[in-house]
């Protein structure tokens, strides 16, 4: 039996805390990092409006309070504010995840008229040029316009920035253009190699001296700014010693749900074989919350591995990413490699060497140069096919 299943005697599955609706996995930028899945653009057959709609009225009975509306590009759904509105019907806190394409004054206006609560705006980096070139496109100037805009309507100034290699070195210029445009806060993503960032994972990959050279710059504005702007700093997995509890506990707090209907107990849950995770066209939510597979596989600690299972800290980790196993050692039910006690350890402390020094520990044959492949409905067409 499934750990926790909810069946007559066992313990009571606690309701999800946030349902993430990704509307869409359409999006006008090309991000390198894009946690989206990589063949995203076989995705289709979009739910409706009145399906999304029956998806968040069966969300909130289950006891979800917070809602975030992400992608892709939520914008590019026209239904966004009619959304949003049952959103505050049902009494969630709404959160746009937006990249600002699309977001023109018509559209915020109707928004915060429809009860959106929080916006939450990203920028690639602080300058121009190396903002356009990480999306492929040219949006800074825009988003520049819409975090005017977003605080123009009164809301929060919340951004986001995804650092790796190529932008940690100006973080101290990101946290400026975050104080500039008057944000209170500021979220400094370091990349979770999932998705296109795996894909770009030794693009991207950071030293360990940029790493630590960020923090001590954030710690320095955070001492310097106090309460002007809370900045977060999230170190990247792989630069510790022990993993992050997964999604704060596997099928404990977040629900998401894909365009097509699939729901997720982690963002890049329908990468992971063998799970079978089922969709909100075939089952109601609640009984895909407490009895499906796909949210039941990883619950609990009667899945876990050694040294995981006799592990003094579990109740902490959980075991760590579930996807970062399966990535890294080949088994979404063993020990996260980022943690100092897996025997797969080594593997991710070579991808550190090879950032410091490409091919260092590798076989020439090992070595390849590769572009960075930018997230497109071309590429990802290409690499369902490969």
């Amino acid at each position: 039996m499934l750990p926790n299943q909810a069946t007559p005697g066992a313990p009571t599955v606690s309701p999800p805390f946030w349902l993430l609706a990704e509307l869409t996995y359409q999006c006008p930028l090309h991000c390198a990092f894009c946690y989206n899945p990589l063949n995203y653009d076989a995705v289709r057959n979009e739910l409706s409006t009145g399906e999304w709609v029956r998806v968040m009225r069966e969300a909130r009975a289950l006891g979800a309070v917070q809602l975030g509306f992400s992608g892709g590009e939520p914008l590019m759904r026209d239904d966004l504010e009619e959304l949003v509105a049952e959103a505050r019907r049902l009494g969630f806190y709404s959160n746009l995840i937006t990249s600002g394409v699309g977001l023109n004054e018509t559209r915020i206006a109707a928004l915060k008229n429809a009860g959106l609560d929080h916006i939450q705006l990203s920028f690639q980096d602080s300058t121009r040029e190396l903002n356009d070139f990480l999306s492929s496109t040219r949006t800074f100037d825009l988003k520049m316009k819409v975090a005017k805009l977003i605080k123009q309507y009164d809301y929060p100034m919340v951004m986001n920035c995804v650092l790796h290699r190529y932008n940690l070195p100006h973080v101290g210029k990101i946290i400026d253009m975050a104080l500039a445009l008057g944000a209170e806060y500021l979220e400094l993503a370091n990349t979770q190699y999932y998705g296109w960032a795996m894909k770009n994972r030794a693009q991207l990959m950071p030293t360990r001296d940029q790493v630590r050279e960020a923090e001590r710059v954030v710690e320095e504005y955070r001492e310097r700014i106090g309460a002007a702007c809370k900045l977060l700093f999230v170190v990247p997995d792989y630069f510790e010693d022990r993993p992050k509890a997964c999604m704060n506990g596997w099928g404990s707090v977040f629900l998401g749900v894909a365009p097509d209907g699939v729901a997720l107990p982690c963002h890049n849950a329908r990468d992971l074989p063998g799970l079978n995770l089922p969709n909100v066209r075939d089952m109601a939510l609640a009984e895909i919350w407490r009895t499906s597979h796909g949210f039941n596989a990883y619950r609990g600690n009667d899945w876990m591995q050694e040294p995981c299972r006799s592990c003094d800290e579990k109740g902490r980790d959980l075991g760590g990413c579930r996807c970062q196993a399966f990535m890294l050692a080949g088994d979404a039910a063993a020990t996260d490699p980022v943690c100092s006690k897996s025997p797969k350890r080594g593997q991710v402390d070579q991808v550190i060497r090879f950032a410091s020094q490409p091919g260092a520990g590798l076989d020439k044959a090992q070595v390849i140069e590769q572009p960075i492949v930018f997230r497109t409905n071309a590429n990802s067409r290409t690499l369902n096919q490969a």
